[in-house]
């Protein structure tokens, strides 16, 4: 495992739990809005926390937190994710698990051993500005599809969420995107936030009441979607 930070209290990033964030190194998308950019380079030389250390803090937090949010970075990438997953949860704490989808086979492998305990998924945009919003070109979308079917068959609790970028998203593609998800339950529009750590520069934010615009437009199709940190 190759692990970058570890945020020891987050009330936030795990619904209705209490949890730490561990942030892994490394990422297969090139997101120009990403803000872990640090974290996401292929030479990353910045500090590394070890397994071990984690697991300690852990253990002194069994009475205080009950859940561990592992975040990137794609935390799929880890060759040792699923013991070190398996660790977490012999603590006793609940995990939820941040991917951008495209690992749907070892996605479904840490569902079927109950390894996960909720799923957030990153919709970046609508199926034809995939590689566009990714910074990849010419990215197949076939593995995002199949992890969207996964969590659609409502195998473990989860949510799909996207940030929304001004430069990257319209009301055309937000609506795409919609039609894309349909059936889903929980579905979240997070908005760009600036800082030092942005891949890209020139990216900038909607504001509130075009945030809520494009939540009226999306809500015929997905009638639960919401806000999120508005």
């Amino acid at each position: 495992m190759l692990i970058g930070g570890l945020q020891k209290l987050s009330l936030l990033d795990y619904p209705d739990r209490t949890c730490c964030t561990i942030f892994t190194i490394g990422c297969n998308f090139r997101c120009p809005f990403c803000h872990n950019a640090t974290i996401i380079q292929d030479k990353y030389e910045g500090p590394k926390i070890l397994e071990k250390e984690i697991l300690l803090f852990l253990e002194k937090r069994k009475n205080l937190l009950d859940g561990v949010c592992i975040t990137g970075g794609e935390p799929l990438l880890q060759k040792g994710l699923e013991a070190f997953i398996g660790e977490i949860k012999a603590l006793g704490f609940a995990v939820k698990l941040d991917t951008n989808g495209s690992f749907p086979e070892r996605l479904q492998e840490l569902i079927h051993n109950k390894l996960v305990d909720y799923v957030a998924m990153d919709i970046k945009n609508a199926p034809d500005k995939y590689g566009q919003t990714i910074g990849v070109k010419n990215y197949d979308i076939s593995p995002i599809k199949q992890s969207i079917s996964i969590l659609l068959s409502n195998v473990v609790p989860y949510e799909f969420r996207t940030t929304v970028v001004r430069e990257l998203h319209t009301d055309e593609d937000m609506f795409a995107l919609a039609q894309w998800i349909k059936g889903t339950q929980n579905y979240y529009i997070q908005n760009f936030v600036n800082s030092n750590d942005v891949l890209a520069r020139g990216m900038s934010s909607y504001s509130k009441d075009e945030l809520q615009a494009l939540l009226d437009l999306i809500h015929p199709l997905i009638p639960t979607a919401r806000l999120r940190g508005v």
